[in-house]
Formats: structure tokens, sequence, C-alpha cells
């Protein structure tokens, strides 16, 4: 029987987007330091958490909706050991007994959208809960950090400037409303490590007005910035990624994608972090839910041309404030 103590556990992971991305340079551990805004939107995945049998002696996850990988190295299980680890074990500290996780996946896998690290930071603040421990912190950010880069951003869950690896993080007022967000998600593998790569090899280091745009960005979402300014803003934005050229080296086929989304929407498209997601921004969900119904109808009549296997993930969502709930 699972221990009565423990507390069956829901969170909803979002997903983010990088509304600027600039690479300041590459670090002596072979990483980048970043100055990247990033806004979590209302598209989550949905992660609960309960107490395994008592014959259970390791923790499990059960995945449905879309395929994530192998369960053996999804970080829903990654993120519960390190939670763990830092709990620590010996007299004194609280048990940790094995979870049994479930896992429902809508966020677009590999796409440059955080579902990831984000599954992962509701797995490591849930297994808490569950337990019942806090940590302070320091060690919780330290173990945060441990998971992956961009873990500590969504165990805040608010529009932030990310900085370094990403565990440097100010938190921003950001946008005042909920503009809608087009999400156009190839189905092509666009490995970050690959990106990088590219990155390395053609620039070597950011382009100066990105960098700009970038902090001109985190100063106005600082102090709050309306819906209608942001929306006027997006075809600068949509340029600030010093990742897209080295990206359309790593999938080519991404810039007739991105060029037929232009085309057809008239309206600026932008990258999130090393793609393959491709995005626009509107006023409101409806329109950018309006947007979708012409995408699909684009992508079927073949003048939006499908890359990789199939036909492209397409989903409207919008920007959250990270003072409301997110929405599966």
């Amino acid at each position: 029987m699972p221990d009565p103590h423990l507390t069956p556990v829901i969170r909803l992971a979002s997903a983010k987007l990088n509304l600027t991305l600039a690479v300041i340079g590459r670090r002596e551990d072979g990483f980048h330091d970043l100055h990247s805004v990033f806004v979590p939107l209302a598209l989550s995945d949905r992660l609960s958490l309960a107490p395994a049998p008592s014959s259970a002696r390791e923790d499990s996850l059960h995945v449905s909706g879309l395929d994530a990988g192998p369960v053996a190295d999804n970080l829903v299980l990654r993120a519960i050991a390190a939670a763990r680890a830092a709990v620590g074990e010996g007299p004194g500290r609280p048990g940790t007994s094995a979870l049994a996780a479930r896992l429902e996946k809508v966020i677009p896998v590999a796409a440059g959208l955080g579902g990831g690290s984000s599954d992962a930071a509701a797995a490591f603040d849930g297994a808490l809960e569950a337990w019942g421990v806090e940590l302070d912190d320091e060690r919780g950010a330290h173990a945060a950090a441990s998971i992956g880069s961009d873990v500590p951003f969504f165990l805040r869950g608010i529009p932030a400037l990310v900085e370094g690896r990403g565990e440097r993080l100010t938190p921003l007022k950001g946008v005042h409303g909920h503009p809608g967000i087009l999400l156009v998600t190839p189905r092509v593998a666009v490995r970050t490590p690959d990106v990088f790569t590219v990155f390395d090899a053609i620039r070597g280091k950011g382009d100066g007005s990105i960098r700009m745009s970038s902090e001109h960005l985190a100063q106005e979402l600082g102090n709050g910035l309306s819906a209608a300014d942001l929306i006027a803003r997006a075809g600068v934005l949509a340029s600030a990624n010093d990742l897209l050229p080295a990206a359309l080296l790593v999938a080519p086929g991404l810039v007739g994608v991105k060029r037929a989304l232009t085309r057809t929407l008239t309206r600026a498209v932008g990258l999130s972090g090393s793609g393959p997601t491709l995005w626009t921004l509107y006023p409101s969900l409806a329109e950018a839910q309006s947007a979708a119904t012409v995408v699909e109808a684009a992508v079927a009549a073949g003048t939006i041309p499908s890359i990789g296997e199939g036909s492209p993930s397409i989903i409207a969502t919008t920007i959250r404030t990270g003072h409301e709930e997110p929405t599966p």
C-alpha cells in the first residue's frame, strides 16, 4: 500500500517562448552565455505524482499524448532523482518514498518550447510537495540547475530575463493583457547542440543589434508593456534571435516554411530558441486561432510546405503573466 502520509500532486508545466535570444559568447565550460527574454505560455503539459505501492523500489513514469522518447531518458525521472538527492538521506531527514508519475504530453517535443525542462521543473517541485519537504533557495536552485539550463526559469514560471546558461534570472512584470501566439512546429529534428555548433562555426559571437534589442525589451517588460506595444515590436523581435541563421542551416527546409508562413499571414515570423518552432504574435487568442485555421488550410493545399515526418503542429495559445494558471 502507498504511504498514507504522502499527498498526490498535480502540476501543469507551461511551454515558453524566447521573445529574444542573444548569444553573448562561448564559456570555458563549453556552454554559451545568453541574454534572452523568456515568457511562459498557456500551452502546458499535465503531470501527476502519486505515492507508488510500498513494494516499489523505483520511481515510475507513464507518458500519454505526444511521443516524448524513451521513458528512461525522460527528465521527469531525472528531476525526481535530483529532488531526492537534494533532500538527502540519513537520520533526521524526511522520507522520500518512490513516486508514480503520469505525464500527459501536449507541448511539441524538441521544438524550442522548453517542454522537457518544464516537465522537469514540475516534477522537481511536485516531488518535494509530495514528500512534504522544503529546500532553502540556494540548495533548490543548485539542484534545479543541475537538471537542465532552463529548469530554474520554469520553477519561477513568470516572464524573466535569462542570462548565463539560464541560471541567472531577473523577474519581469511582463505584458499587460494576453496577446495571442501562433506556434507552427515542423516535424523535423533540430538538436540544440547541433545549432550551437553551427553558430560557433559561422559566427562565433552574437550580433550586437540583437543584444541591444534583447536589452531594450527586457527593460520595457521590466516596467510592464501593453499587449498592443508588444505586437508593434513583432518585426524587431522576430529577427532578434542569434541562433536563427544556424538553425536554418541545420534544417534548410525551415527557410521555405518560414517564407510561406510570412506570405500567408502577412506578419513577422520568429523562431523560438534553437527551433524548429516558428511563431507569430496576435492581439488576442481568438485572432491567433483564426490564423491557425488559415495555416491549416494552407498546409492542406500545399502552399505552406510540410517538412520532416508529416504535417506541422499548429497551436494557438497566449502569453501568461505568471499570475494565472496555465491550461493543458
